[in-house]
């Protein structure tokens, strides 16, 4: 039987965290974090998709409405930065993430129901406001409990399954929101209330956090600065954040144009881009399930380099299409898998660059490249839709948007190449354990 001692050091080489269990327990952990995304999932679906229709209840403005919505960005670009963080300096019987968790889970799911019962637009915003006030405590420590838990050989299959659970709350949410909304207006927001609650909360009932060493006042005091720091100090953490930033970008773009695109540029009926959102939706699916095990044997960062150049140029030549045909459905698939793998590993990537002690800072820093996506992503493809519009009257301009939601792809191709080396890097160090 091996030392303790010598137990803790060939797990650490190994790449695992100290303590990390077995295999059946791994593989439990893996669905048990991934419910979480399944909440989190639900209920930014439900807000995305349905409170649009209910903010025009209250005024005919679509600018404003997309101010309101937009306002994520903010909450996502800063409080992460700060939670992320706190959550590293954290010291409690309960853990360093789970306080956070908990703290969360009531004002975000109570907003979430009240979403729809508010009686004007102000009160709406307000209520819409808190929920991401919430979200984005909730987000950065649960983050964060991914590589304190489970070992770096499995981060790839790991974000397999949390994006298995996203592909899954995107669908329920989507398709059985509609007809809810029918049905009685707040009753989305109220059963996406209610999933989020229940989903959240299993991930503090079901895991359990190393008991935390003595707190460092010292060191608490600089944790806030903890990001700047890491900026400055680790390259290949700076250089997924470039990464990321363009992912996110690419993603919030396409999001908001892609049915304006289908139903204006090209004329087709909403069934059209039903259907295409379905073969997105299924590609996402299937990618999240494949990429994770080929992450985890070739290399996540390899995965993603390949996908990358298929997703981007896929992207990217769709600026030709000028009108719609049966057989762009087969294309589409593969680019969906492609951009299904690349968001679905991103952040198995990160945890493998992350050092131990500020993995919650790191989470933050990631969390916040998306906030920017979501802020500057839709603005930058509507300004050039609108900048290309009188050269590509076909689409109403609407083609242009390919070009600006592929070429980010692609021109962080080579940064993807020198992350390769990075993981490489990764897997020899030694000092893998989570911060105590």
């Amino acid at each position: 039987m091996l030392a303790k001692g010598t137990l803790k050091r060939a797990v650490a080489a190994a790449g695992a965290p100290a303590g990390t269990p077995g295999g059946a327990e791994v593989t439990r952990l893996i669905w048990v974090l991934g419910i979480g995304a399944l909440g989190l999932a639900w209920s930014i679906t439900t807000v995305a998709a349905y409170l649009p229709p209910v903010l025009g209840q209250f005024t005919s403005s679509a600018t404003l409405i997309g101010m309101v919505l937009a306002a994520e960005g903010v909450f996502a670009i800063f409080l992460p930065l700060v939670v992320g963080p706190l959550s590293d300096a954290t010291r409690t019987p309960f853990g360093r993430r789970r306080p956070y968790l908990a703290f969360a889970i009531a004002p975000m799911t109570l907003a979430l129901a009240m979403v729809a019962f508010m009686p004007n637009l102000a009160s709406t915003a307000f209520a819409l406001f808190a929920f991401f006030f919430a979200y984005y405590i909730y987000e950065p420590p649960y983050r964060g409990l991914y590589p304190d838990l489970l070992p770096a050989s499995v981060f790839g299959r790991a974000q397999g399954a949390q994006h298995v659970m996203r592909g899954v709350a995107l669908g329920a949410a989507l398709v059985g929101g509609g007809v809810l909304l029918g049905v009685w207006e707040p009753f989305p927001f109220v059963l996406a209330a209610g999933v989020t609650a229940v989903a959240c909360s299993l991930v503090i009932a079901l895991t359990r956090e190393d008991t935390p060493g003595d707190r460092d006042h010292k060191r608490f005091r600089s944790y806030l600065a903890s990001p700047w720091r890491i900026v400055r100090k680790e390259r290949e953490v700076r250089l997924f954040l470039i990464c990321n930033t363009a992912w996110e970008a690419t993603f919030a773009g396409m999001r908001t144009f892609v049915v304006l695109y289908i139903v204006d540029g090209l004329g087709q009926p909403l069934y059209v881009s039903s259907a295409v959102l379905s073969v997105v939706a299924i590609g996402y699916v299937f990618a999240a399930f494949a990429s994770g095990r080929l992450g985890d044997k070739f290399g996540i960062a390899r995965v993603i380099l390949g996908a990358s150049i298929v997703y981007g140029l896929g992207l990217t030549l769709s600026v030709l299409a000028r009108q719609w045909h049966w057989w762009y459905y087969p294309l589409i698939a593969p680019v969906a898998v492609a951009g299904g793998m690349v968001m679905t590993l991103s952040w198995g990537l990160l945890f493998k660059l992350m050092p131990a002690r500020e993995r919650g800072a790191i989470s933050g820093l990631a969390i916040m490249t998306k906030g920017i996506g979501l802020l500057l992503g839709p603005l930058a493809v509507g300004a050039v839709i609108d900048i290309f519009h009188p050269l590509l009257r076909s689409t109403d301009g609407y083609a242009a948007m390919w070009p600006a939601v592929g070429i980010p792809v692609l021109l962080v191709v080579p940064i993807v190449v020198l992350l390769i080396e990075a993981e490489a890097k990764s897997a020899t160090r030694t000092e893998t354990s989570p911060a105590v």
